[in-house]
C-alpha cells in the first residue's frame, strides 16, 4: 500500500519530504509540497498547487484550497473543548472544521482556531492567533488576530 502511495504521489507531483506523516485518508491534489515534520490527518483536503512548510500541524477535517502557501510550524485545532476520548461520550461533536479557502497566505508560527474560515485571497501574518473568520482579501495579524486592511487591485500589479 505504501509502495502504491508513493508511485501515486510522484505521478501527480506531489512531494512529502521525510520525515513527515500523511495519512492514508488525506486527499492531496497535484503539485502540492509538504515539508518536513508535518503531521496531516484524517480527512483533511489540500487542493492543488499548494505549499505546506515544515513542521505544519493539520488535523482531521480541514480543508484547504488549491493554490495556498502554509508556512513553516502553522498549527491548526480542531477541538474546542480539548477532552480526550476516554473520558467524554461527545468528543467528535466539540470539533469544528477549518477552511481555508484559494489562494490564501498564512505566514509562519501562525495558530488558527476551531471554526474558523479564512476567505479566498487572504493573507494572515506570521505569529498571528486567528480566533475569528477572515473575509476574502483582507489583512490579518497580532495576538490575537485583527483585520489590518483590505488587499485592492495595486496589491497585486508588480
Amino acid at each position: 500500500m505504501r509502495i502504491r502511495r508513493w508511485l501515486d504521489y510522484r505521478a501527480r507531483g506531489i512531494k512529502v519530504w521525510h520525515p513527515s506523516n500523511v495519512y492514508p485518508t488525506a486527499k492531496i491534489g497535484d503539485r502540492v509540497s509538504v515539508g518536513m515534520f508535518s503531521e496531516i490527518g484524517h480527512n483533511v483536503e489540500i487542493g492543488a498547487d499548494t505549499r505546506i512548510g515544515m513542521g505544519a500541524f493539520i488535523p482531521e477535517g480541514v480543508t484547504i484550497g488549491k493554490n495556498c502557501f502554509i508556512g513553516p510550524r502553522v498549527c491548526m485545532v480542531n477541538d474546542r473543548q480539548m477532552q480526550t476520548p476516554p473520558y467524554s461520550s461527545n468528543y467528535k461533536q466539540a470539533w469544528e472544521k477549518i477552511i481555508i479557502e484559494d489562494f490564501v497566505k498564512i505566514g509562519a508560527n501562525v495558530m488558527i482556531l476551531t471554526g474558523v474560515t479564512v476567505g479566498m485571497g487572504a493573507v494572515i501574518g506570521m505569529g498571528s492567533v486567528l480566533t475569528k473568520s477572515v473575509e476574502p482579501f483582507e489583512v490579518w495579524c497580532g495576538n490575537p488576530a485583527r483585520k489590518i486592511r483590505n488587499l485592492i487591485k495595486e496589491d497585486f500589479n508588480g
